[in-house]
């Protein structure tokens, strides 16, 4: 079941991934997965969970790769998959890194050309989600009022009203 040597650095889904971490928190730094669905990939796939993933061997390392690729043969519940009743093809899909970044960045193209709320929303730069925003989500804006600043624009203005 374990390999022979252990390996500090394993190259999954692309990534290099640390071998001294536990399996499912080890899945976790791929970009797509969760904690929640490593643990259920892990299970899927009948593994011991208190495995580093370094201990596992290259076949093992492999049929987590196809599972990974391809999370629908788990079959796993579809409220686990972050792309649900996909636009273009309907059906539950899971993305994961580069792929999962360029479809969330048409997705927010697609509403900004509609030029639905949401889209406006992306284009102005403003909270999407019904958040408030009176307090918060101010990005680089100034918050209050530096005292020196204040200082020296009364000074100013007491000057020119002095000269008057």
């Amino acid at each position: 079941m374990l390999s022979s040597e252990f390996r500090p650095i394993v190259r999954l889904a692309g990534r290099d991934l640390d071998g001294t971490k536990r399996l499912a928190y080890a899945l976790e730094e791929v970009k797509g997965l969760n904690i929640n669905l490593a643990n259920a990939l892990v299970n899927a796939l009948k593994l011991d969970g208190r495995m580093r993933l370094g201990q596992l061997s290259e076949q093992q390392v492999a049929e987590i790769e196809k599972s990974v690729r391809d999370m629908r043969q788990l079959n796993l519940p579809p409220w686990m998959f972050n792309r649900r009743k996909d636009i273009e093809s309907g059906e539950d899909r899971h993305l994961l890194e580069s792929d999962l970044a360029f479809i969330i960045k048409n997705d927010i193209e697609r509403e900004k050309s509609v030029g639905s709320w949401r889209g406006m929303r992306h284009s102005l730069g403003l909270k999407v989600r019904g958040q408030h925003t009176r307090t918060t989500g101010r990005k680089g804006q100034t918050v209050g009022v530096r005292k020196a600043a204040v200082q020296a624009a009364a000074a100013a203005a007491a000057k020119e009203g002095k000269e008057e």
